[in-house]
């Protein structure tokens, strides 16, 4: 499909929305008391940083050099829970929620929904990061935060010494490369760029009734911010950013590569794998990024989309062996 068809459409389905913000201007999230989450990152502490478009939640702890690590939807940066206290034996750790995910703060959409642009939330990393007195540093981001990893690397190379991709293609690659297998492995990034309401709705109503049945404490806690109208509008947005200016951002740096050593990680037996690797007669993941690249190493791994939930040890080697000497 080419871009300008897909941007067509985008038009016909209405890729627009708008909520009514708070007095600030933010979105206003449930009135709901954030828990401790230090209790799944042992030695570390709570930050909130206030950037030049959010306030940014988070973690951080250990000590030494400085590595970021960035979520997926609809996760928080408790996915980040059984690999983090490990590089904070080596590392100084930051592990943030992104704008509008969390207890970060929901900034109004913009024009375009420039305010959920993975411009926007890479800067606010940038800007998390220069808080803790940090210039320099790896990345690693899984799902939407490799998204943000990826333009993080490309707005700010002098920025990022390292980075790693967790279980995704580069979005410009799949808006112009759609075909059937996508569409029905991936029919939320469609679905959810309808104009608001009908996408929050919807999901507000799914993740209440899986509030309600659930019972172990990790579901609890995704849903207990995944299930807010204003999580789950920000969420919308940054899918709706994603299918236009993310695709003009991504549009005018084609040429440009990211510099740094990139690591990309994917499921063996998941969507990327099984449409883009197919057993050899895809395109290839890693060829994929090498356009988008100038150094890539990368493997699949055993477990689903979380890597970093359902392997976290194989992930956390790979980190290390990443960031070795950076």
């Amino acid at each position: 499909m080419q871009r300008r068809d897909l941007l067509k459409h985008m038009a016909a389905l209405g890729v627009v929305s708008s909520v009514t913000p708070g007095l600030d201007g933010t979105l206003m999230a449930q009135d709901n008391k954030a828990p401790d989450t230090l209790k799944y990152f042992p030695g570390f502490k709570p930050f909130k940083v206030k950037t030049s478009g959010a306030e940014i939640n988070g973690v951080t702890g250990g000590s030494g050099p400085p590595i970021l690590l960035l979520h997926g939807a609809p996760q928080t940066h408790i996915t980040w829970r059984m690999v983090a206290p490990k590089l904070a034996a080596t590392r100084t750790v930051v592990a943030a929620d992104l704008r509008g995910y969390g207890d970060s703060s929901k900034p109004p959409d913009g024009e375009m929904h420039a305010n959920y642009s993975k411009r926007a939330m890479a800067l606010d990393q940038v800007e998390v990061m220069k808080h803790f007195g940090f210039d320099k540093f790896p990345v690693i981001g899984q799902d939407r935060g490799g998204r943000v990893t990826h333009r993080l690397a490309l707005d700010h190379p002098d920025k990022v010494t390292r980075a790693a991709v967790l279980d995704i293609i580069p979005t410009h690659y799949l808006y112009t490369h759609v075909n059937i297998e996508f569409v029905q492995a991936y029919f939320h990034w469609f679905n959810y760029l309808r104009p608001a309401p009908g996408p929050e709705n919807e999901l507000k109503a799914q993740n209440d009734a899986a509030k309600a049945r659930a019972t172990g404490e990790i579901q609890l806690e995704y849903l207990r911010t995944s299930s807010d109208p204003a999580n789950i509008h920000a969420m919308c947005e940054d899918y709706r950013a994603g299918a236009s200016i993310d695709l003009q951002h991504d549009e005018a740096d084609i040429s440009k590569k990211i510099a740094c050593p990139l690591r990309v990680l994917w499921s063996e037996k998941g969507p990327m794998g099984r449409i883009y690797e197919a057993d050899g007669k895809g395109p290839g993941i890693l060829n994929i990024w090498r356009t988008k690249a100038s150094h890539v190493t990368g493997r699949p791994l055993p477990g689903g989309h979380n890597l970093q939930e359902d392997v976290p040890e194989m992930v956390l080697a790979e980190i290390l062996d990443l960031i070795k000497g950076a």
